[in-house]
């Protein structure tokens, strides 16, 4: 694997198209309530839920989360997410069939074993969950407890994701995050002997401290677990919009030169393991449903980031929750309260979102495709879309412009990103977005 020519840019992560800070809130519980009676029986769909909780924060975090040293609001908080559950259970107006379901955070696993399986049953009991479906969880390490273990097998989990981030412990100091190797090799030898097979990893590279020795060192104590996949993602500093990163001392963070470089060696290391390199941040074995996905051209990307799932709906629950529907996406109250306030009315909690014109989805095509397979063919894309094809002159002007800096090949309509211009898949698939340029926030770097 050749190193990728480095460019300080800041862009989208393009989990979705249109991007959220462009949701807007005239998209609202009305629209979601005739999106999801629109839905049609069998429909492939997906369940989110978000578990906005943790005991302690790290001070990388950049999702809406809180912390929570007592039951209490965690209690509260599931009381709301089932009336959610019923409400949007009794919007449908017939079943749809549900083959994925995701639990993310914060930390689920926060939640006391008894609670954690009544929501599953519960989401049992108001959709048709597929006997086989993927129940992936996401988990701190740190913060779980042999009980919860076995509960998660119980409950059908069968996929679960470790955040590790880094085993340096100055690093670790400087995210106020301790968490040891051997504690999570002891958590995902519990995990695969309770018969969960599939674990994932979560690292970070361009955290305080963190140099490109430290970042191989912490991929090799991970390789002696033998995850079957890994994220990798580099740390997004934005304390004007995450307020406990302000703890962070920016003096403390790697510069955009080391961050590339401590991204292309930790990928270097996966591959050099036998990993399969999947778009820009995720690697799988080679015999996982993912890299399987990527060689026959069925990979996707969605909020999660990376992934085997084809849904045609995606709906979400809890504070703050992005769903998906044919129609165009729906996110919830960000704030708890308000979140609680608006089930409590017997309302759906939807903020805002966005109806998808019929050029959202050509260029949101053109943006999953070369996200998730490095190439994608314009005139194919577009034969596909009752769009014309003149929208995209701009788009392949930047591309054109692309190929002569020797970041992809281009030849008017296939684009073809080299294998060592990988970490620069961000900036390629920037040129098929007509709302870069009105975005109201800072994004992250795009390395």
């Amino acid at each position: 694997m050749r190193a990728t020519p480095y460019r300080d840019e800041r862009l989208p992560r393009y989990t979705s198209y249109p991007t959220a800070p462009h949701f807007q809130a005239h998209v609202d519980g009305s629209s979601y309530a005739s999106w999801l009676k629109a839905l049609a029986a069998g429909t492939t769909t997906s369940l989110y839920l978000h578990v906005p909780f943790c005991r302690s924060m790290c001070w990388y975090c950049g999702c809406h989360t809180t912390v929570a040293l007592r039951n209490g609001p965690i209690i509260d908080y599931l009381a709301a997410l089932r009336g959610e559950i019923a409400l949007v259970a009794e919007h449908l107006a017939a079943p749809v069939d549900v083959r994925h379901v995701h639990f993310g955070g914060g930390t689920p696993t926060i939640l006391e074993p008894a609670d954690f399986v009544a929501l599953v049953g519960l989401l049992r009991q108001r959709f048709a969950v597929h006997p086989e479906a993927e129940i992936a969880v996401e988990i701190d390490p740190r913060r779980l407890a042999p009980a919860m273990t076995a509960t998660l097998a119980v409950a059908g989990v069968n996929r679960v994701s470790l955040g590790v981030q880094s085993f340096d412990p100055e690093v670790q100091k400087a995210i106020n995050r301790i968490q040891s190797a051997g504690q999570t090799a002891a958590v995902v030898a519990g995990l695969r002997g309770a018969g969960i097979g599939s674990v994932s990893f979560d690292l970070i590279y361009g955290l305080p401290k963190q140099t490109v020795q430290s970042c191989i060192d912490t991929v090799e104590q991970c390789l002696a677990m033998r995850p079957d996949r890994f994220s990798i993602f580099g740390y997004a500093h934005v304390p004007e919009f995450k307020k406990h990163q302000r703890r962070i001392l920016t003096a403390e963070l790697p510069d955009g030169q080391e961050r590339h470089a401590q991204a292309e060696a930790m990928a270097r290391r996966l591959v050099a393991a036998g990993y399969v390199c999947i778009g820009l941040d995720h690697f799988a074995r080679p015999e996982d449903p993912m890299a399987r996905a990527l060689s026959q051209g069925r990979l996707h990307r969605n909020f999660q980031g990376y992934t085997t799932d084809p849904c045609e709906a995606l709906i979400g629950f809890g504070a703050s929750a992005i769903g998906r529907l044919p129609q165009g996406y729906v996110q919830n109250e960000v704030v708890i309260g308000r979140y609680a306030e608006r089930i409590s009315d017997g309302a759906l909690p939807t903020a805002k979102g966005y109806r998808m014109a019929p050029e959202d989805r050509l260029r949101a095509e053109l943006i999953e495709r070369v996200m998730c397979d490095l190439t994608v063919d314009i005139d194919a894309v577009c034969a596909r879309h009752p769009v014309d094809a003149g929208v995209l002159a701009t788009s392949r002007h930047a591309l054109a412009q692309l190929a002569q800096e020797g970041v992809v090949n281009f030849d008017g309509s296939r684009v073809l990103l080299p294998g060592d211009a990988r970490l620069l898949v961000r900036k390629v698939a920037s040129t098929f977005d007509a709302h870069l340029n009105h975005a109201p926030r800072q994004y992250s770097r795009a390395v």
